[in-house]
């Protein structure tokens, strides 16, 4: 069984004068262990789909089925809680708790899993020692640059250890060698935990890494190319 199956998806916003087609009927599926690129130009539906598969948004018309369950059928504390066990994210504004210092960040969603203390802590550092933030653990979000942030969430997104990732933009604030350590570290990841991860993005170093890229236009599917 696919773990994400996207039927008819289709997104419509009327908050305009005139209607936005966000997404038009898109039909896509991804497998467990998949290391994709949503790609396209701005307003071309990329983080709108990656919202959609995140239930972060509600589609307008058409379904998706993760693992089999339509994630319509979920309603309030219940998707919450999908969410919180299932998904990470990963977003490009950071959403990082502002009071918290970068292990408290990383260790929070675990303690909402009901992780153990110790487990908590030995993990978090381990991924931040990771994304090479292990001597900024007591650093709080104003102490960190743009791209160091990034990497917080980043290490956040992983701690849940869920069955698949959506990335918008991970990498938009990060020097070369920054985001070549930031994607090897997701690579390792896939491989070991056969974790999914699913970017939104417009940087050909995440394209490069990719082993299939999926170009939207418009809203609609473009292209979707397996990279052998």
């Amino acid at each position: 069984m696919a773990l994400i199956k996207v039927e008819q998806l289709t997104k419509t916003y009327h908050s305009t004068a005139v209607p936005v087609h966000a997404l038009q009927n898109v039909n896509l599926t991804f497998e467990r262990g998949e290391f994709s690129a949503v790609v396209g130009p701005s307003g071309s539906g990329k983080t709108t789909f990656l919202n959609m598969l995140g239930g972060l948004d509600k589609p307008t018309s058409g379904q998706i089925f993760i693992d089999g369950r339509n994630l319509a059928e979920l309603k309030g504390s219940a998707l919450t809680e999908y969410r919180l066990h299932h998904i990470g994210f990963v977003f490009q504004a950071y959403n990082l708790i502002p009071v918290f210092s970068a292990l408290e960040n990383v260790e929070f969603i675990m303690l909402l899993q009901g992780v153990g203390k110790k487990e908590r802590r030995k993990r978090a550092q381990a991924l931040l020692e990771a994304v090479g933030l292990g001597d900024r653990l007591h650093s709080r979000p104003t102490q960190l640059s743009g791209g160091q942030q990034q990497r917080v969430a980043v290490a956040r997104a992983l701690a849940s250890r869920p069955e698949f990732v959506l990335a918008d933009e991970p990498t938009a604030n990060l020097d070369s060698h920054s985001a070549a350590e930031l994607l090897s570290l997701m690579e390792n990841l896939n491989k070991q935990f056969n974790m999914t991860f699913i970017f939104s993005t417009h940087d050909v170093r995440v394209i490069q890494r990719a082993r299939r890229v999926i170009t939207l236009h418009d809203g609609k599917v473009e292209k979707d190319e397996i990279i052998k």
